[in-house]
């Protein structure tokens, strides 16, 4: 029978997937890897011996619709990315999209996020909150932030280590440096770190500190 499965993956420590992912994978026909490098560090693990094909941005326009029919003609697939769930600011809404389109049925497992586990521990409000993802690099940017300094939710985004103090920066800017925020730093791996403080203080710290590994930096929305 014909599925698409989003398996999330571990976003550090290898133990965080459920049985039930490591069965998916185990039944499915195919994998399909962000980065195969990595995912396969992740198959080899869990002892899964499984063909695996790359599946990413630069080439999921021109896979997409070849991937359906072999879906469409029976095939079972799962789709892990890197790190998390697919689709949160990963490869995986095109290919969801063509399935529902095309009749193949999908189904996501529940699993591995890394803004959750941020959000949950900063300490700021999370009963209503908006997910931003990365902050654009240039257009756009001005118009994101200037919308946002109003926002009375709590704003979830990720940032890439190299851009964090700069985006921390602007961030001053436009929402003040008093406004409470959490970066969160290699969740769930050895050196995990969650700083706390206001944009002022946090910029401060990584400015002197400098930043390494994966970021998710949770403000607080406007008083």
């Amino acid at each position: 029978m014909s599925k698409l499965y989003l398996v999330p993956s571990p976003i550090g420590n290898l133990a965080d997937i459920t049985y039930r992912a490591v069965k998916v994978l185990e039944e499915a026909a195919l994998v399909l890897a962000e980065d195969t490098r990595t995912s396969g560090v992740l198959l080899k693990h869990y002892n899964i011996n499984k063909p695996i094909t790359p599946y990413h941005q630069h080439n999921e326009h021109k896979i997409v619709q070849h991937l359906l029919q072999q879906m469409q003609s029976g095939k079972v697939m799962a789709l892990i990315t890197d790190a998390g769930t697919p689709g949160i600011s990963d490869p995986g809404f095109l290919l969801v999209r063509e399935c529902i389109r095309g009749g193949v049925p999908v189904e996501c497992l529940p699993g591995a996020t890394a803004f959750v586990p941020a959000l949950v521990n900063s300490g700021i409000p999370m009963n209503r909150f908006s997910f931003e993802g990365f902050p654009p690099l240039k257009k756009g940017r001005h118009t994101l932030f200037t919308q946002l300094a109003t926002d009375e939710r709590t704003l979830v985004f990720y940032e890439s280590p190299h851009r964090l103090v700069r985006t921390l920066e602007d961030m001053i800017g436009y929402f003040g440096a008093e406004r409470n925020c959490c970066v969160s730093r290699e969740l769930t791996k050895m050196f995990e770190e969650n700083k706390r403080g206001t944009l002022q203080e946090v910029h401060d710290y990584f400015k002197e500190k400098g930043v390494k590994g994966e970021i998710v930096l949770i403000v607080e929305g406007v008083s």
